[in-house]
């Protein structure tokens, strides 16, 4: 059967069944709706419930794990000034932002937490060692309602995702505490995730949300090219339903039960016009300062449905895309990591069940570091980096400057790609270059120390950040010709209306025209190797980690590549790189992101 509440009486604001009706009060109900607030029963002399009952959603996207304070630009938001001008905040770290959430219920007898997906995966050591636990432990006590399931979730694969929402200890690597792992308190939604032998979502595709007599049907999906990003063993034997459709499909579903009033978490986003988070999206009309996949995704998902919550571009937004019926609805993204949470207030009218659409308000709010930090957080945060910082506060290098991971081409990728083209000669002294894909660089490296280490220090727990997915470093044979086409693909194909930028190592260099349109964005005749034009009909050894070695990210020519050998893995290779040509007499410099020359 699809998932309906559950009642958690141990959680404030959880959900409550719906009050029984007696046969025959329709009428009744009716007339109760359309008496002014305050109105009184007359048999019991109670004040009656107005007809529109504001419902707070609380909501944020792309966790990752993120715990604790993300550190650089990571850990920073934008904000617009009234003067035009920007200045940036200090944000994220789950005990401001139990804090923030917590004083935003204050007073709001009607709310809900949602989620739209990446709340595990690729997440910081403190996380990530422990297979994701600390975080759904951190969700838990955060009080979450639902989420719908992201990409990432699938980056271990479906069946330990089930163990995220189940419970129970890690096959592997068994129980980590006295304690055995208790699971997931609140729905991951997978409506569009198909067992491929079955058919069936793999997870509930929707849940409804009910305290008295207000009710709302929340539907989760994650983007449909999730295995375009994730690697192949993590979403085999699963099949990624159209988004639109299936949301389409379980809004009528929800319908014929009687809930008119509808949310859909969507792990799929779009790209803001400016990347201050509080900047009028609408400006000058709805929806004009959005584009990317979730615009066309806004204008077809059914009327029926009352706003979109989504996530997976990290970026930050609360807009209005009109919907079929030429009617506005909102379409919010907390950017990631914790750093804001968006506060949409949904009008429920007791006389239809829906949501009044014209009084539906939206806007995100900066997880700041001023507030107290939630205590039972920090307990949490403080018991899982005692079990970690035996691994994590292992120095493997040293670094001169912070080494940021922003920019089209930057100096984290390109330093990520030297570490694996000089361990890609230990194994095989042919060769010749490495590629990095940007969405695997998941943060810089800072200068200042984040515990006891000594600035410039680089500690394991710093790497894992950096490169949390445990890929292989993999070397594979292509021509020229095949070579040239690969960095083609990153502004053609599938990757035309958003590239990905491959960060190459120092002895690759080449021209991006962004005056021009797809594949000849890429100059072909500005491809050097070693400063020497790239011989279509000679091989060449290249150096990718294995998800881009499986044509991962739109790729379809790395993963043709040929003499495959396999290494270690990526986060092994980058330590051994620093520990090997870094000290702390003689510290790695951040390289100069000049490899590519963008023309704009």
């Amino acid at each position: 059967m699809p998932a309906t509440s559950h009642s958690h009486p141990s959680r404030r604001h959880r959900t409550y069944g719906l009050l029984a009706a007696a046969a025959g009060l329709a009428t009744a109900g009716a007339l109760v709706a359309a008496l002014p607030a305050g109105a009184q029963d007359a048999r019991h002399g109670k004040p009656l419930p107005s007809r529109y009952q504001d419902v707070q959603l609380l909501s944020f996207n792309d966790l990752h794990g993120n715990l604790e304070p993300p550190s650089g630009s990571s850990g920073r938001v934008t904000e617009l000034q009234a003067d035009g001008t920007t200045k940036t905040i200090d944000a994220g770290g789950v005990e401001y932002l139990a804090t923030h959430l917590r004083q935003a219920r204050e007073g709001n007898k009607y709310s809900i937490t949602a989620a739209g997906g990446d709340m595990v995966g690729a997440s910081p050591l403190i996380s990530g060692l422990f297979h994701d636990e600390p975080t759904i432990e951190a969700l838990n006590k955060l009080d979450l309602d639902v989420t719908s399931v992201g990409n990432h979730e699938f980056d271990e694969g479906a069946k330990e995702l089930s163990r995220l929402q189940k419970g129970g200890c890690h096959p592997t690597d068994g129980c980590y505490t006295d304690e055995e792992f208790g699971g997931a308190d609140f729905p991951y939604l997978a409506a569009n995730v198909l067992n491929e032998k079955s058919g069936k979502p793999i997870l509930k595709p929707y849940w409804v949300w009910k305290k008295k007599d207000v009710k709302i049907g929340f539907i989760g999906v994650t983007l449909e090219n999730t295995p375009g990003v994730v690697s192949a063993e993590g979403v085999k034997g699963l099949k990624f339903k159209d988004e639109v459709e299936t949301i389409n499909k379980y809004a009528k579903e929800l319908q014929r039960q009687g809930v008119k009033s509808i949310v859909a978490l969507i792990h799929e986003g779009g790209l803001p016009a400016s990347t201050s988070y509080n900047y009028d999206c609408d400006a000058p009309g709805a929806g004009d300062g959005i584009s990317g996949p979730i615009v066309d995704i806004a204008k077809n998902v059914s009327p029926s449905v009352d706003a979109l919550v989504t996530g997976h571009t990290h970026a930050a937004y609360a807009c209005t895309v009109n919907d079929p019926a030429g009617k506005p609805r909102t379409v919010t993204s907390a950017a990631s990591f914790g750093r804001l949470y968006t506060d949409t207030t949904l009008t429920y009218d007791r006389f239809t069940g829906d949501i009044a659409r014209t009084a539906v308000k939206s806007a995100n709010h900066v997880v700041t570091r001023t507030v107290p930090k939630a205590t039972d957080m920090t307990e949490l945060i403080g018991k899982w980096n005692t079990l970690a910082a035996p691994i994590g506060n292992r120095a493997i290098g040293h670094v001169s400057a912070d080494v940021p991971n922003t920019g089209t081409e930057s100096p984290m990728g390109d330093l990520i790609a030297d570490a694996q083209l000089w361990y890609g000669r230990k194994l095989d002294a042919e060769a010749d270059l490495a590629l990095m894909n940007p969405g695997g660089v998941r943060a810089g490296l800072t200068y200042a120390a984040k515990g006891t280490e000594g600035d410039g220090v680089v500690t394991y727990a710093e790497g894992f950040t950096v490169q949390p997915f445990a890929n292989t470093v993999n070397l594979q044979d292509f021509t020229g010709a095949q070579l040239v086409q690969v960095l083609k693909e990153q502004v053609s194909g599938s990757n035309a209306s958003a590239p990905k930028i491959l960060q190459p190592s120092a002895n690759l260099t080449y021209t991006l025209d962004l005056t021009k349109s797809g594949a000849d964005r890429v100059v072909t005749d500005s491809i050097k190797l070693n400063g020497a034009a790239v011989d279509p009909a000679a091989t060449y050894r290249v150096a990718t980690n294995s998800f881009l070695a499986g044509g991962g990210d739109g790729f379809t020519t790395l993963g043709q590549g040929t003499n495959d050998l396999v290494g270690l893995d990526d986060l092994a290779a980058l330590e051994q790189y620093l520990t090997a040509n870094s000290s702390a007499a003689a510290p790695i410099a951040p390289p100069v992101p000049n490899r590519i020359t963008i023309v704009q």
